[in-house]
């Protein structure tokens, strides 16, 4: 999708010619003397215009209208949830056959500049066609959208934000809905590199004997039953001085994931190619980085490779030594997720980061607690998670904040290891976030599990690109922070810099075009020698079972 941001006021938007004009409507809206204004008035003067997010009226060639097609969509209140639901509703009309530029005027709402990147993203989201393996596809007529606002300079940081995070979360919901075979770790490290044509970036990979020289026994034992060689992806991107520590994402980038000799049930095993949605976040977290260029160090960590059952895989009951050094009794295999992650973690500590934050979509009994509204976050410093929860908010991008009490990890003795990789069925998510607690000392560390958020199933079956929106926020808002904190550093690029509402920029950076880009399975886990094992009646249900 091509955007442009124009000012026009309701009576420019009127003269604007265009395929469709979409005109959001607060509720609390005072019609004036145009042509829209007019329409509005009579609409709801004959009760054919309802007050709430999402309530439309479509018209055709009104009176005073350029637009071919007009759809009079109510907003609400007008706030970034309300602006997106609204625009959602209005996906069938701008999606239909010869509606090739629209107009969407956010001209008539109390603070268009305050939603414009929550409006950009919808419309991308909204717009997005998957089309890497499906040739037939028909791609839409709709290629280009104006968005109006009343003030140009007042939107312009947002829309580029706005921008730039579309083309991060497309970039992320791409690479997630690929199919395994055309989204293995060697594509995964390819599409990493290419990053860096960006500017800004830079990648590494560490292909096999990389990882062996470092010592990764966890991650190599997940891998080593797949013909599809591992490859662990090191991102940076500097926009700070080099003193400033930076801040490091590690991204689970499982790109398929059958259990291991802990198969997973057929039904549903499909989707374990989304297994690598924390690796597409982090991919779109760069992708956006590349735009907006803010004055902060990060680092991008991927552990990918394939869970096979291969005859060499590794077997439940193994040993493996971590890169920590800590051993690890392998319970089930499908517990594989957190496997990866240590090394990486480990790996994690050399940048000594100013903060820590690991995404993956790890276990399903974060979907049975959370369901697909937020996302589970675990932290041990208050003022981290903090900063997510409201970089969450701030991007409609939510997560929830789980507990991480010493006594979870008790069930993760054992008599043969320093640690077992599963503690049976009680608090899955809670207990795989206290394992992975264990390889990352004292650095402030977070933990996103996103299994009932990276995707969707039934007939809105796709990644969702989360949660870029809320990484990209936490980072925008960390600049803020430190800007308060510090003497200002030159940056070496124009900067869009964002916390909560305010977003400071030296000039606004043009977002390159979009990237066309680009739940599962969970078996149950053998219960540990205290668990009361369920009957076949009270098993554990596909969507229950680990994610990992």
């Amino acid at each position: 999708m091509n955007f442009d941001l124009k000012a026009l006021n309701l009576a420019g938007a009127a003269a604007e010619k265009c395929d469709a004009l979409v005109l959001l409507v607060p509720d609390a809206f005072k019609p004036g003397k145009d042509a829209l204004s007019q329409c509005v008035a009579q609409a709801r003067k004959a009760g054919d215009l309802d007050n709430g997010a999402g309530k439309q009226l479509a018209l055709y060639q009104p009176a005073g209208v350029a637009a071919r097609r007009v759809l009079l969509l109510s907003a609400g209140t007008a706030s970034a949830k309300e602006v997106r639901t609204a625009l959602t509703a209005a996906a069938s009309t701008l999606k239909a056959t010869g509606c090739k530029r629209a107009v969407v005027c956010l001209s008539a709402l109390p603070d268009a500049a305050a939603v414009t990147a929550a409006a950009v993203q919808t419309l991308a989201d909204i717009s997005y066609v998957y089309t890497a393996t499906k040739p037939e596809a028909k791609a839409l007529a709709w290629t280009r959208t104006t968005v109006a606002v009343p003030d140009k300079a007042a939107a312009a940081p947002t829309f580029a934000l706005g921008e730039a995070l579309a083309s991060g979360v497309g970039m992320a919901r791409e690479w997630a809905n690929r199919p395994a075979n055309h989204a293995t770790p060697t594509m995964l490290a390819a599409a990493a590199k290419a990053l860096a044509k960006h500017g800004g970036i830079q990648c590494k990979v560490h292909g096999p004997k990389e990882v062996a020289k470092l010592g990764m026994g966890a991650f190599m034992a997940v891998a080593q039953g797949s013909a599809q060689p591992l490859q662990f992806i090191e991102l940076h991107y500097n926009g700070a001085a080099k003193s400033q520590a930076p801040v490091v994402l590690v991204g689970k980038g499982i790109t398929f994931d059958t259990g291991g000799i802990s198969l997973k049930p057929a039904a549903g095993m499909d989707e374990m190619k989304f297994d690598m949605g924390g690796a597409a976040s982090v991919l779109g977290v760069f992708r956006a980085l590349a735009e907006l260029r803010p004055a902060i160090n990060v680092v991008g960590l991927i552990p990918a490779c394939e869970n096979m059952p291969d005859g060499t895989a590794v077997k439940p009951g193994d040993v493996v030594t971590s890169m920590s050094g800590q051993t690890i009794e392998i319970l089930n295999t499908d517990a594989e997720g957190r496997l990866v992650l240590c090394d990486a973690l480990t790996y994690a500590a050399r940048f000594k980061p100013a903060a820590l934050v690991d995404v993956a979509t790890l276990t399903g009994a974060c979907v049975i607690a959370l369901g697909g509204i937020r996302s589970g976050m675990y932290a041990t410093s208050d003022a981290l998670a903090d900063a997510l929860q409201k970089a969450g908010d701030a991007a409609q991008d939510l997560c929830w904040r789980m507990p991480l009490d010493d006594d979870y990890a008790e069930g993760l003795k054992t008599t043969f290891a320093d640690v077992a990789n599963v503690a049976g069925r009680a608090a899955g998510s809670v207990t795989a976030a206290k394992f992975l607690q264990r390889f990352v000392g004292d650095i402030p560390w977070a933990h996103l599990d996103i299994a009932g958020t990276a995707w969707k199933e039934g007939a809105a079956k796709g990644g969702t690109g989360r949660p870029v929106g809320l990484l990209v926020h936490y980072l925008l808002g960390q600049v803020a922070t430190a800007a308060k904190t510090a003497k200002p550093v030159k940056a070496k690029a124009p900067q869009a810099v964002v916390a909560d509402k305010v977003v400071k920029s030296a000039k606004p950076v043009k977002a390159a075009k979009a990237v066309k880009t680009v739940k599962a399975v969970k078996v149950a886990q053998p219960a540990a020698a205290s668990d009361t094992a369920p009957t076949a009646k009270a098993a554990l249900t596909p969507v229950e079972a680990a994610r990992d």
